[in-house]
């Protein structure tokens, strides 16, 4: 494997975590309809019962694409879950890998000399480069579920590409490349599993799914009559159906460009997770499958997939983590194409903190307040709420305070982002000041380690304040 400052060459370890509660004996999968006729009386299982049966009747039910033993040998071969009389379960931290596919026409040789289509038309396929690239790690042991996004953009190494963008990876190889470019980025992680998905598939799940609430930041319009793309959103808080939500996930049209559209996809997740994700969904299951089914890749088993959303369903918020490769744009002038170059000490320092993997040096190296980048985004539209906390965060020792633009949603209570994944320098800054909500997540300013997306509770401590003092 070439070897460059861009690169890790590590060992691949895999900890097998014990499930701490004991376990009724397993069923086998040849008994599925008979159980599921037996706990009719309980509603749930029987509906989850039967989406396991109503899958398992095809010989590979979710796999569109065969993979060969070597390709096959990439991921993990451990048994991840088990089951009992009620659900499917993990028996012990997994990353599975998420792969978003957009196809063209334009994108396979077969359409390139077809005159007749007049426009590139969205294929059903999953040939294409890959437009969102997720590690997800569900970890029992925790009760944390973590989502690594990793800009399309990113440069890094590809198995007979050499250097170049990690979202190549799926085109020249499939899941299994992509697994590997995936894996050589991260030091050595492990990857368990993989799903692929095409956008029409997005569509149909966000639709099967009844929609998603979300606060559009801006308003969203861009036409590209040569794919028939039309996105017009406006801003604002509003229910999107799955056609408005490939419009808001597929728009790149600013300054931030594809690292914009990673922060608004962590967005739509969150809400997603928090509105769609529930015991409901179980009962939904065999509806979704038939609706996505031929739009869905995987190497998952019917009980493994049952296994991962059951677990997703009892996840509380504070410990849904979303993160971001670290790093910067590149220079045009020193690079025939736009990437995104990753930080890779910071990388390596949150692959550890959150993947349990490698070394954790961020307890050793976390820097002084004076040091930590904090960014201030407002969302009260008081500014002079906003210059009495940079007076009070720099008496406080934090002197490195920039004032960026406004956050576009109005919070009752602030948000305190650790942008890099740095628990500790985000709950150090809410130890400090003494109020605001702790999030891991990657929507705030690029260039800060913390940001603080004011709320209400601000002025209203304040307010109570100026009330003392006259008193």
């Amino acid at each position: 494997m070439p070897g460059n400052k861009f690169l890790h060459s590590t060992i691949i370890k895999h900890s097998k975590t014990e499930n701490q509660e004991k376990q009724p004996s397993q069923f086998k999968p040849g008994r599925w309809l008979g159980i599921g006729l037996g706990l009719a009386g309980v509603a749930m299982v029987s509906a989850t019962a039967g989406a396991l049966l109503a899958v398992s009747l095809s010989s590979t039910p979710l796999m569109q694409q065969k993979l060969t033993p070597e390709e096959a040998a990439v991921f993990s071969q451990k048994h991840m879950a088990r089951s009992n009389m009620r659900l499917p379960e993990l028996t012990r931290p997994v990353n599975i890998l998420f792969l978003g596919i957009k196809v063209l026409t334009s994108d396979l040789e077969e359409y390139l000399h077809d005159e007749d289509l007049g426009y590139h038309v969205l294929v059903n396929s999953f040939k294409g480069l890959s437009d969102t690239i997720l590690l997800v790690r569900f970890d029992p042991k925790n009760q944390k579920l973590t989502l690594l996004s990793i800009p399309r953009d990113t440069r890094t190494y590809v198995e007979e590409r050499g250097l170049t963008k990690i979202n190549a990876a799926n085109y020249h190889g499939g899941p299994a490349k992509s697994a590997k470019a995936v894996s050589e980025l991260l030091g050595g992680v492990g990857i368990d599993r993989y799903i692929r998905v095409n956008v029409q598939g997005v569509e149909k799940l966000i639709d099967a799914l009844d929609g998603v609430i979300i606060n559009v930041p801006k308003d969203m319009k861009y036409q590209d009559d040569s794919q028939h793309l039309y996105i017009n959103l406006k801003a604002g808080e509003q229910h999107l159906n799955g056609e408005q939500v490939l419009q808001f996930l597929r728009f790149r049209y600013d300054n931030l460009g594809d690292i914009g559209r990673v922060q608004r996809q962590q967005l739509l997740m969150r809400a997603f997770m928090e509105q769609s994700v529930n015991v409901n969904t179980l009962s939904r299951l065999p509806k979704i499958l038939s609706v996505i089914q031929s739009h869905i890749d995987t190497n998952l088993s019917v009980e493994e997939l049952v296994a991962l959303m059951n677990f997703a369903t009892k996840i509380k918020q504070p410990n849904i983590q979303m993160l971001m490769v670290p790093g910067q744009f590149s220079d045009p002038e020193e690079y025939n194409a736009s990437y995104w170059l990753p930080d890779l000490k910071t990388l390596d320092n949150m692959i550890a903190q959150h993947f349990d993997f490698g070394y954790d040096r961020w307890q050793l190296e976390n820097p002084e307040s004076t040091y930590i980048r904090v960014a201030i985004q407002d969302t009260t539209d008081n500014w002079e709420g906003v210059d009495e906390l940079v007076s009070s965060l720099n008496d406080l020792g934090y002197w490195n305070v920039k004032v960026t633009k406004p956050w576009n949603t109005p919070l009752e209570v602030t948000r305190i982002v650790a942008q890099n994944g740095d628990i500790q320098a985000a709950q150090a800054v809410q130890n400090s000041l003494g109020f605001g909500k702790v999030f891991v997540e990657s929507t705030g300013y690029l260039n800060s380690e913390v940001t603080i997306q004011l709320g209400k509770d601000w002025l209203q401590i304040q307010d109570e304040s100026r009330s003392l003092e006259d008193w």
